[in-house]
This record gives C-alpha cells, structure tokens and sequence, in this order.
C-alpha cells in the first residue's frame, strides 16, 4: 500500500494516475481514479472518498507507536461503577502515609501487597482511604461501648453522665456529640495507624480502692529491712500514687532493703548522673554514630504524645534527650532505639507527681516553675530506673531486634492455641503478626494505653518475681483476644489493620487494666508449664 501511495505522489506530471489503495485490518479494498496533475489532486480527491483513509495505520505494532485507545471487554456482570471504583482506589492507594510514620504501617505481606496494589510491589493505604474506614470503626465502636461507658463511668467517677441516643436515626450524630469538643474529636479522628493515641496523665477517677493499701505498704517501706517479696506481692495489684515513687525505686531495685542506707545511695546515685551527664552528654564532632544517635533522639522526643503541654516544654524536652543519650552511649550492644522514648516517660510522670500537690495539673504544669534541683533529682531518678527496667528486655534492642521478633512469633504460636478462630480470621485477610504486635513488643503498650493505664500496668510488671519479659507475652495475647468480638466483625485487610493499630482504649481506666492482668495471670498460669506453644514449628 506504502509504495502505490509513493508512485500516485511522484507522478505528479502525468494527466491521470489511478491509485488503489488497500484497505487495512480487514476493512476491504477501495479504489478511487485520481486526476489532476499534481500530487495535492490526488490527496484532495483520497480524502473526498468516504470508504478509504489516505493515511491509514499499518496493522503491525512498530515501538513507540502508540495504540489506538479501545475498550477493553468486560465480563458480564460487571459494572461501570465497580471498574471506576477500582480506579478511584488504585489512585488513592499511590500515595502513603508520611515517610516518618512508623514503618509498621506498609503492607509487608506479599499477597496482601499484589492484591491490593495489583502490582507485586508493596502496597500502602492512602491517608483518605484510612480516615474514611477509622471513622467508621470509631462509631462502631462507639455505639458498641457507648452504655457500658456511662454505667463505668457513673460508678466509678462520680456524677459525670453520658446521654445515650434517644432516636436511632441520630446515632452517629450523638456518638460525635458525646465527645467533649471538636478539637479533642478531630485529634481523636487524625490517630493514623503507627502514631499514639491521646494520652491522659491522670485517671478521672480516684483510687480510692488503693486507700486501704497505704498503711500496709507504708508498715512494709518504714521497716529497717524492706521485705521485698512482700512489697512485690502487694504491688502486684497496684500501688497507691502516694507510695508509688519510692516503691518503684525499690522494685527496680535502684533503692537498697535497708531503710539506713536508703538516703546515702540516692545521693551517690544522683550525684553520678550529674558526673555521667557532665562526662557523656556532649556529641562528639568526630564520632558519626554519637551524631546520628542524638540526630534521631532529636528527632523522636518531641513528638512523644503531642496532646499534652507539658512535653511540649523545651525543658522537659532536653530532661528526656540527656537521659536517652547518656543510656544510648552506656549500652553501645543496643545503643538507641525508637521506642525507648516512650518507656522513659511512666517513671518521669511518677517522679513528677511526687514533687507536686496531688491536685496539681500535670498536663500544663509549668516545669520551669519547678527548682532546678528538683529537675535533676526526677532527671536522675528517671534515668537509673529506666536503666534497671530495660536490663530484663535488653534482647529486644540489640542489632536486628531478634528479642522482639521472637516474642512475635511466641504470640502467633500462643493465640492459635488459645483461639483458633481469630488465628485464622487474621491469616485468612493477610494480617501478619508482626504488622501489629511489633509495636506492642517495643513500646510495651505505651502507644496502646493511656498512660494512667500504662502506669497501673507497670506496677504489676516490676513487682513481677521472675521478670516482667514473660509476663508481657501473655498480657499482649489477653489484649488482642479482648478486641475478639470487634476484630470478627472486620472482613478485610484494612479494617482490621486500622482497628488494631487504633484500638479504642482512651475511656480505660485502672478497672479494665486488672481484668487485663488477671487474664494474662490466668493464660501464663495454664500454659507456662506447657511450654509447646512456645517452640517455632518448623
């Protein structure tokens, strides 16, 4: 066809020429007489004959040509609607959350990957997308958990009420009404999966419960040879908040039995962390690893619940950096891990609240309202208790954090046991453990509770006999069988994953807490001596 349309061009100086042109991709032949004698007569008259096009497409596919756009056939059945959904996703899906977001969040399992990005690569859930599904379970959870609030509520702290909804159209008009102001609604609702959730300092309710307590432990901590079995076993099911600071300084064992020697070592110890901060807390220009360890505390400290005024102070700000870095530097095997920043903070609230008024509001107290030598003794106090609490959990912060792994697959093992159903609900939509309890490994639940929990559930951990380490296992697995019901009801990977990286815990209280721990007590006392579930099958 090429070369006829190539000899009907160069015969321009005849008075006639006829040019058969050939149809293309099975269209049939046309054949047109072209007369004139130049070339812009045969082109004139090519494309005055509707059956034929002059420059017709060659049938075969030469590169970089591009295609002639067509419709792709659909199966039957098969809508507009659902094919432009499926766009919509696969556009929404392109972007991810924020490169500083915890790295927990990306869909590391392979087929959960192809199926949702449909491309083999990793997949990640757009910023849209997770808001729409978070606020979904968010009222869910609401309307679930909006009675049994208000009657916790109305027994435990007092007159404060709660209004269920009168009318059920209005339902998820008064769940967002329930919540105490917008502002506190939209922080709630921005609670991306790998941040914290908002964070209360101080239970609502009083505890009262733990009145009783005081003269015991005050007869066990005023005897000259502190009985620590015994401070332990009545730490166990919390301590009061006035006892609280000097029991955990003697749980952790930074505080000797020995009533008499009690003062003398918390001066030698304090003055020491002066002398370590004078020694270790300057980054040396030369050493790259010192650089990139206080670059990354820089980093994290101030993004440690970003709810409260209080952390937000420059100089509860470098009271953490000191102590993270000074701990980093002494403990080169693990040095700094993201994570560790939030384990600091339970101690320094405890040493705070003693140092002040118990009504005193710790979420906007003013620390440089405090004395300087009061900020070093809770600045040092923090520090050699965090030092002997992360002593038990060492592995989990070594090179490649093999602790933490291991204690994930010890939870994967434990829950198939325990309950298969949600083994296998979780598996069957791609959920891996890891995506999930990774965190709660790490940070030991901090990101999960509100810190009044967090501090109720680390009275029972440090009056833990053998270490808390194990313990925390079985805690983690009485937490996930606790969202059974919620996690049952989700039927695909994204909900599921959003539910359990923002389990709706900011209403828990201390009550909830003991049931947690009772739980756990009860799964370690029945499979601790049947160590099966234990063992990573081959």
């Amino acid at each position: 066809m090429d070369n006829n349309v190539e000899q009907a061009a160069v015969k321009s100086k005849t008075d006639s020429a006829t040019v058969n042109i050939g149809a293309a991709a099975g269209s049939g032949a046309a054949t047109g007489t072209v007369g004139g004698a130049s070339g812009a007569g045969v082109l004139a008259n090519a494309n005055s004959n509707s059956n034929s096009t002059f420059w017709k497409n060659s049938g075969r596919r030469v590169p970089g040509r591009p295609s002639p756009k067509r419709e792709l056939d659909r199966p039957a059945g098969l809508g507009v609607g659902m094919v432009s959904t499926f766009r919509d996703y696969q556009q929404s899906v392109s972007d991810a959350w924020d490169t500083g977001d915890d790295e927990f969040c990306i869909i590391s399992n392979s087929e959960a990957a192809a199926a949702a990005a449909g491309a083999g690569e990793t997949a990640r859930i757009s910023r849209q997308v997770s808001q729409t599904v978070a606020l979904n379970v968010i009222e869910t959870h609401s309307r679930s958990n909006q009675n049994h609030n208000a009657s916790k509520t109305l027994s435990d702290c007092g007159p404060d009420v709660i209004t269920p909804s009168r009318n059920p159209a209005e339902d998820g008009k008064e769940d967002r009404r329930s919540l105490p102001d917008s502002n506190e609604n939209r922080s709630r609702l921005r609670n991306y999966p790998g941040r914290p959730q908002l964070q209360k300092i101080r239970s609502d309710c009083q505890d009262s419960e733990y009145e009783t307590k005081i003269e015991k432990f005050q007869v066990l901590l005023d005897s000259p040879q502190l009985d620590l079995a015994a401070l332990k076993k009545i730490s166990w099911s919390g301590v009061p908040r006035k006892m609280r600071a000097v029991s955990w300084r003697l749980l952790s064992k930074y505080l000797p039995p020995s009533s008499e020697r009690r003062m003398a070592v918390l001066e030698s110890k304090r003055q020491g962390y002066q002398d370590l901060r004078h020694n270790y807390f300057r980054v040396d220009s030369q050493d790259e690893t010192q650089q990139d360890t206080y670059r990354q505390i820089h980093i994290d400290v101030p993004r440690m619940n970003p709810q409260i005024p209080l952390f937000q102070q420059k100089l509860v700000q470098e009271m953490f950096e000191r102590v993270l870095f000074i701990w980093a530097i002494r403990h080169p095997a693990s040095g700094y891990v993201q994570g560790i920043n939030d384990l600091v903070t339970p101690f320094f609230i405890v040493f705070l609240q003693e140092a002040l008024s118990p009504d005193t509001d710790l979420e906007k107290y003013d620390m440089s309202t405090l004395p300087e030598a009061t900020r070093n003794i809770i600045e040092a106090d923090s520090f050699w208790c965090l030092s002997k609490f992360l002593d038990c959990i060492q592995d989990n912060y070594i090179f490649a954090q093999l602790g933490i792994q291991e204690k994930v697959n010890q939870l994967k093992d434990l829950i198939q046991r325990i309950d298969v159903n949600l083994h296998r609900h979780l598996q069957t939509h791609g959920v891996d453990y890891l995506q999930f309890s990774f965190r709660w490994m790490n940070n030991l639940l901090t990101r999960e509770l509100p810190l009044h929990c967090t501090i109720r559930l680390w009275d029972t951990y440090l009056a833990e006999s053998d270490g808390f380490a194990l313990f925390h296992l079985y805690v983690c697995a009485a937490f996930l069988l606790h969202w059974k019901e919620q996690l049952m009801q989700q039927n695909d990977f994204q909900g599921l994953m959003l539910l359990l990286q923002n389990l709706p815990t900011h209403n828990w209280s201390d009550r909830q807490i003991n049931v947690l721990l009772a739980e756990a007590f009860r799964l370690k006392f029945t499979y601790a001596d049947a160590p099966k579930h234990l063992e990573t099958k081959s």
